[in-house]
């Protein structure tokens, strides 16, 4: 079957045979090895991925079930040669060990982040739940998208800030308004 997916933001078609997982269409033939294989029956996440802006399993999903879709990899987060505030998370909190796991985690992070920017603890641990991590004992992994969540909410307030400036009328000084003629 032929399948079309926008992959990092760049499009690929290719052939592929209906069982082919998800997982192995980005490793083996787009080569995208950050996408780490463990478990493939779901338990370890060590594969999850985003498809469609929501975290996946992608040994669980079909290659043909993601036609037509957006999948983004721990390859695509990066952008501008800057990390993503979530691996930039990682790096400044140890939130990795062996990395194994790491990528899997990131992008669950990301997928939990894009829905609540504030996260406690407790909602950390439960949206991270579905990646084990076999090296560290999680505090790590739920400070780093702690620190993540902080970058991104300082991101989205100066956002926010320029667009409502962005939108304010020009304000004329006095001598540009005609003052003291």
């Amino acid at each position: 079957m032929r399948v079309h997916m926008t992959v990092n933001g760049a499009k690929h078609s290719a052939d592929v045979e209906p069982r082919l997982l998800l997982v192995h269409f980005l490793r083996d033939i787009l080569g995208l090895t950050g996408t780490h294989i463990g478990c493939e029956s779901s338990i370890c996440g060590a594969c999850t991925v985003l498809l469609n802006g929501h975290a996946v399993k992608s040994c669980t999903v079909l290659a043909v079930q993601a036609n037509g879709a957006s999948i983004t990899t721990v390859e695509g987060l990066a952008g501008s040669g800057a990390l993503h505030p979530v691996q930039q998370g990682f790096w400044e909190e140890h939130g990795l060990q062996c990395g194994y796991c790491t990528p899997g985690m990131i992008l669950t992070a990301c997928d939990l982040l894009s829905h609540n920017l504030d996260p406690t603890e407790e909602e950390i641990r439960h949206g991270i739940a579905g990646n084990l991590c076999r090296c560290t004992g999680y505090q790590h992994i739920v400070t780093a998208v702690q620190n993540a969540a902080g970058k991104m909410r300082t991101a989205q307030r100066n956002a926010d800030r320029e667009a409502a400036s962005a939108r304010m009328p020009m304000v004329a000084s006095g001598a540009a308004a005609g003052e003291g003629n």
